[in-house]
């Protein structure tokens, strides 16, 4: 595939080793310094597009590249709120897109055990449900898109949430997300389950930055030749 990365900080530097090594051809590198060279991007020079910029440039990167006909996945996180717009633009044009708070093939197992045991746990009031997230001081969002789709998760699954909130304060109905960055953290997310009697947790680490980059390489593979809006659940068959 030929393929453009928007956003050439370390994830995207990350995910052109994996890409290159796949044996496709990276055609251009759009950072800050060179964003106007969006507009040169057409299906005549690219096959598809991965974008990893920052909350504020994801959704106008986003759209000049859908527009352009190009197939685009992101990774971008803290615009969640704008998501749904890009997604309906996307069906406008027939066109490919796909989002994922996390690429990492890990995580998004680890989204499906999530799924499952709040499944479990929500006829089982004894049970208080916790979330933690440790990153490293460079993360810009707080709480991070992973831990904001696992409190998702949850609260659509359990009764007991309605909502999350972003500190160790215990509210009655709202699930509680502490965030920490310390340096070197590439990503780690608890899930906690308390009763007087014992604790059930599940805990996914990663070890840097290796398996995001692998799981959006094959995201890009997946939608360069489909049309639609897609997900991570779908390129894995999870």
């Amino acid at each position: 595939m030929r393929i453009a990365l928007i956003g050439y900080g370390k994830m995207g530097k990350a995910i052109e080793a994996i890409a290159v090594q796949k044996g496709h051809l990276i055609i251009i590198k759009i950072d800050q310094d060179n964003i106007e060279d969006l507009t040169t991007l057409s299906k005549v020079n690219c096959d598809v597009a991965i974008e990893f910029t920052n909350p504020e440039a994801a959704k106008n990167n986003l759209i000049t590249v859908l527009k352009q006909g190009i197939p685009v996945i992101s990774g971008s996180t803290g615009w969640i709120e704008e998501l749904a717009d890009v997604e309906a633009l996307c069906k406008s044009l027939n066109g490919s897109f796909l989002y994922a708070s996390n690429f990492s093939i890990g995580v998004n197992l680890f989204f499906a055990l999530n799924e499952k045991l709040a499944s479990l746990m929500q006829d089982q009031p004894q049970y208080t449900a916790a979330l933690k997230e440790v990153h490293h001081t460079a993360k810009k969002d707080a709480p991070s898109g992973t831990a904001i789709t696992l409190a998702q998760q949850i609260t659509t699954t359990n009764k007991a949430y309605d909502i999350w909130h972003n500190s160790a304060e215990q509210i009655e109905g709202s699930l509680p997300i502490v965030s920490e960055r310390e340096d070197p953290a590439p990503g780690t997310h608890h899930i906690k389950y308390s009763s007087e009697v014992d604790d059930i947790e599940i805990i996914h680490t990663a070890h840097g930055r290796q398996g995001f980059a692998a799981g959006a390489v094959l995201a890009a593979e997946y939608i360069a030749t489909r049309t639609g809006v897609f997900n991570m659940k779908e390129v894995l068959g999870i």
